[in-house]
């Protein structure tokens, strides 16, 4: 099934070696570009393999920034609610004071 030169198995696989893709006879007038280079091919082709070795990269980077994300918001979590324990904490200690001095006027 795999014949020398099919697309599963091309005789090379340098662009520069590969013959210019020609519109088939098939295709409507006009459906593909009229004349596609071999020198256009080489740079889409050698675009699209850096694009896609940046792929993985580039994931990385987003998975890296969400969990940077992840991270800062669970900080400020972690800050607001230490932040009300200690308001808590304060309003206890000033309802005491204030029963304190209350206290030590009645006497």
């Amino acid at each position: 099934m795999n014949t020398p030169g099919t697309i599963d198995s091309p005789l090379t696989y340098d662009p520069k070696k590969q013959a210019p893709m020609k519109p088939s006879a098939s295709e409507p007038e006009g459906s593909a570009t009229p004349d596609v280079t071999t020198t256009g091919a080489t740079d889409s082709r050698q675009n699209r393999t850096r694009e896609m070795q940046l792929i993985p990269e580039a994931l990385a980077r987003a998975h890296m920034r969400d969990r940077l994300q992840d991270a800062e918001r669970e900080s400020r979590a972690l800050r607001l609610a230490t932040a009300r324990r200690m308001q808590r904490r304060a309003e206890r200690a000033s309802l005491r004071a204030r029963r304190a001095l209350a206290m030590a006027v009645m006497q």
